[in-house]
């Protein structure tokens, strides 16, 4: 990224390439070395071991003893939990691989090794840098600075950002408020606004207290999306020939996956032998999507996934179960192509640089790339909406929210991430509840009960802002009025709602089962009982 953008595409890696070699036949090794160490991120808003020499121990990366060296060179592992001034133990700890394995390269010696461990090493206190709402999206402005035009912002350069002030004070106040509630210190957050029509980052919030925790986690930590990634993969089956009522069957026999055998469990371990698609997204059924991955093919998932912006994850029979590692930001950027019409966009923070004579450094154009047809991400909003008004996120309504709206929760083994992605018409919001060195947040931890709160807070004040209105059919759709409860055609006392079905989607014939309906009705369900019947025993005869 020294002299490319972080945009990912098959041109970027050519020029990788050609300049690797170039870089080769003009740079020694430790040359290079020294251009990847004084660019490498290593905590707290801090890149380069120059930089962070200074910022640590007040001096220059030369003149560092040998134990101070290990300590830097240490951080670069896991600049999210090696934090000299939040986890000052652990980077103690890490520095003392470094030594070993220093030793073990012949770099030093046995002696030299043992002594530098005993060195009680002591840090400079911790210079906060800012604590103003826009701490974190200003970090993730600097980085899109960096990957454009290389370097750090001249003073005399103008930067035009796509950051709405209004909308980054509500998102810093309820990311605060929401983790005060919880009365957990440690805990953090993340949040991510998008405009799902053009991908401009309106807001953004990567923890609580940037002074103390400048680590962004809404661009920087990766940690596994839980069930918040089953949008993904119903979408891919609803381009596939499913449809909102395709019935998955055969769920309470889903035999094992993988040389590790592993198989799907629920919350409560309930197993229905069938759902359609919509109620198994409604009710976020772990089983059904691991079937529905089955039968759509891994490959294809992550296809779409890769084109949406979610890239190197796992092909894993756990997949549709969100086990693969994404970002705050780029899972909120993906979920935009819902309620966008089917167009994945990439996330953008700037909008344009001028230099100090007002010329053009940089323009960075919208990105948009159709990778859904616009029934299908039709269909995707309205079941997304269903989660919202009848399914895992059902409690958002009663947050006061009560504009259209759709969304996914997740959660993750041990709850140990919490997550909750949602959108209206102008916006698409993504919340993150974690550690930052993964462990259990508490007691039924779900997504539904500390990120979910969260994000409903904020949609509901940024719709004074960003006024959502109702999503827009596309025309190529019909409506069939269904039964809630059995997803079959809809008799006089059943709750009803309306499924969308796109051209070559199957429209359910059967009466409903679950309620009485007319006197003419129940006739009718009668002979289509009788019709059934025959046609079972006819094809019994006749095999």
């Amino acid at each position: 990224t020294l002299f490319l953008s972080t945009r990912k595409s098959y041109t970027r890696k050519l020029r990788e390439a050609m300049l690797s070699i170039q870089m080769e036949m003009q740079l020694s090794k430790p040359q290079i070395l020294e251009l990847y160490l004084n660019r490498i991120y290593l905590s707290a808003g801090v890149y380069g071991v120059e930089s962070m020499s200074r910022r640590v121990f007040g001096k220059p990366a030369a003149t560092l003893t040998l134990a101070q060296s290990a300590f830097v060179a240490g951080l670069a592992r896991a600049p999210a939990t090696l934090s000299p001034w939040s986890n000052f133990d652990g980077a103690v700890a890490r520095s003392h691989v470094v030594l070993t394995r220093m030793r073990e390269a012949g770099f030093i010696t046995q002696a030299e090794a043992r002594a530098a461990r005993r060195v009680r090493l002591r840090v400079q206190p911790y210079r906060a840098t800012s604590n103003a709402p826009d701490a974190y999206a200003r970090d993730y402005v600097r980085q899109q600075f960096r990957d454009s035009v290389g370097g750090d912002h001249p003073p005399d350069w103008r930067v035009d950002t796509t950051v709405v002030p209004q909308l980054q004070e509500m998102a810093d106040r309820v990311v605060r408020e929401g983790l005060g509630r919880f009365g957990k210190p440690e805990l953090q957050a993340a949040l991510v606004a998008i405009d799902p029509f053009t991908g401009d980052v309106l807001a953004l919030v990567g923890g609580r207290d940037p002074a103390r925790y400048p680590f962004n986690r809404a661009t920087r930590s990766k940690r596994q999306p839980g069930s918040a990634f089953k949008p993904v993969l119903f979408a891919t089956a609803l381009a596939r020939n499913y449809s909102p009522v395709s019935v998955l069957e055969g769920l309470d026999a889903i035999a094992p996956q993988g040389r590790e055998e592993w198989a799907p469990r629920n919350v409560g371990n309930a197993s229905p032998a069938a759902l359609t698609l919509r109620a198994a997204l409604i009710e976020s059924n772990n089983r059904a999507a691991t079937l529905l991955q089955q039968r759509v093919g891994t490959r294809r998932v992550l296809d779409l996934a890769g084109q949406v912006g979610l890239r190197g994850l796992p092909d894993v029979p756990s997949l549709s179960l969100g086990t693969g590692l994404v970002t705050p930001l780029e899972l909120t950027a993906a979920f935009a192509v819902f309620p966008n019409g089917g167009q994945a966009v990439r996330p953008r923070g700037i909008v344009r640089i001028l230099d100090a004579d007002r010329s053009t450094a940089f323009s960075n154009s919208v990105e948009r790339v159709r990778v859904l047809s616009p029934e299908v991400a039709f269909q995707m909003v309205s079941m997304l909406g269903d989660v919202v008004d009848r399914g895992t996120a059902s409690t958002v309504r009663r947050m006061g929210v009560t504009f259209p709206a759709g969304g996914k929760t997740g959660t993750t083994d041990d709850f140990k991430d919490a997550w909750f992605v949602g959108f209206s018409s102008a916006l698409v919001v993504g919340v993150w509840v974690g550690f930052d060195q993964p462990r259990t947040i508490g007691v039924d931890a779900y997504g539904s009960k500390y990120a979910l709160p969260i994000w409903a807070d904020f949609m509901r004040r940024a719709a004074r802002v960003r006024r959502p209105s109702a999503f827009e059919r596309p025309a190529g759709l019909e409506d069939v009025t269904l039964c809630r409860l059995s997803y079959q055609r809809a008799v006089d006392d059943c709750p009803v709602y309306a499924e969308y079905l796109k051209a070559g989607d199957v429209a359910p014939t059967r009466l409903c089962p679950l309620h009485r309906g007319s006197l003419r009705q129940r006739l009718r369900r009668t002979m289509d009982g009788w019709t059934t019947a025959v046609g079972r025993r006819l094809r019994d005869l006749f095999r």
